[in-house]
């Protein structure tokens, strides 16, 4: 037997395979008929075109054969139809961790600064991040992805979702100014532990079902807002949810030497802490790079999920077919 007919028998399907039981009713039902009476007889009165062909020899008896067959095929048709025969083919596995990620991106003014290299060019901070954050956020398929964006005013510039491509895009899209030129990192880590459901729980104090993460990137301390980051990395605890921060720029309060606008390391440092994080230290960009692919280990083990199959239905063809039956009959009784 050919490989594609043994690959076509092994796929298909029928969706309701005791819906061609009814093959068998027109015939059950002619044995069901009472017979009939002796003695009985009966007249119809034939046009005379009929009688002529009866005359001639004509095939009457041949076009109630073919009658017969069109009426059986209609029928066969009509419940193949309705048995639903289809092809199951199995999906290609999409990786799959069960993991949210919200970025936290700090769109304040001074991310303007110009003192990152990329690719042999002196960049703004804001232009590194983007680049590396959007290449991490690609690799992510599998996970729910989405991000933050903060300054004077908080809001979510793209939802947690599987669409790991619209995520990359609204993180390359981000333009400072948007929100405010200040640093609210507080509001920003808050309303990403908004967007982000309490990690569900397992039965009986079981293993949490999904893992909760939200990646903080900020090169500056926190002057705007109605909440302070500590406060809100004790909430992130409490609600299960692990918060990494990466704390950009060359300098920091400890050794600002009176330059205004330097991130705030120990209290970045203290929110990865207190929720079980990580905090790392960038100063450039291979820092950032090496922080992006260190996440992606913290945050990996992802695994095959179970192939969803795919089904494509076949039934429209025997009812196409049965179809055609019925105009065939019709055609042919307009024909007598």
């Amino acid at each position: 037997m050919p490989a594609w007919i043994t690959a076509f028998l092994s796929a298909f399907d029928l969706a309701s395979p005791y819906a061609l039981l009814l093959l068998a009713l027109p015939l059950l039902a002619a044995r069901a008929m009472p017979p009939e009476r002796a003695g009985a007889s009966g007249a119809l009165r034939v046009p005379a075109s009929v009688v002529a062909d009866a005359a001639r020899g004509d095939t009457i008896a041949a076009r109630g054969r073919a009658r017969t067959i069109l009426i059986w095929s209609l029928w066969a048709g009509l419940v193949v139809a309705l048995s639903g025969p289809r092809l199951v083919l199995p999906a290609t596995a999409l990786p799959a961790s069960g993991r949210e990620i919200m970025l936290v991106m700090d769109l304040s003014g001074s991310m303007e600064r110009r003192d990152f290299s990329l690719d042999g060019e002196t960049v703004t901070r804001l232009a590194a991040v983007k680049r590396v954050g959007t290449d991490f956020i690609r690799r992510r398929a599998g996970d729910r992805v989405g991000l933050v964006i903060f300054a004077n005013e908080s809001y979510v510039a793209a939802s947690p979702s599987f669409d790991t491509a619209t995520v990359a895009r609204a993180l390359d899209d981000a333009t400072i100014g948007l929100v405010g030129r200040s640093t609210g990192i507080g509001d920003g880590l808050g309303l990403a532990l908004k967007r982000l459901v309490p990690t569900a729980g397992q039965a009986e104090g079981g293993p949490p079902v999904t893992s909760k993460v939200v990646v903080l990137m900020t090169d500056g301390a926190n002057n705007a807002g109605q909440t302070t980051p500590r406060d809100v990395a004790q909430l992130a605890r409490e609600l299960g949810v692990k918060v990494h921060t990466l704390a950009l720029g060359p300098r920091d309060l400890a050794n600002a030497d009176g330059e205004q606008d330097v991130v705030d390391t120990e209290t970045l440092k203290e929110v990865a802490e207190i929720s079980g994080g990580k905090a790392f230290r960038v100063k450039t960009t291979d820092d950032l790079m090496a922080v992006a692919d260190a996440i992606d280990t913290l945050e990996g083990g992802r695994a095959k999920a179970p192939p969803v199959p795919l089904r494509r239905d076949l039934w429209p063809w025997p009812a196409a077919f049965a179809l055609l039956c019925a105009a065939g009959l019709l055609a042919a009784r307009r024909g007598a």
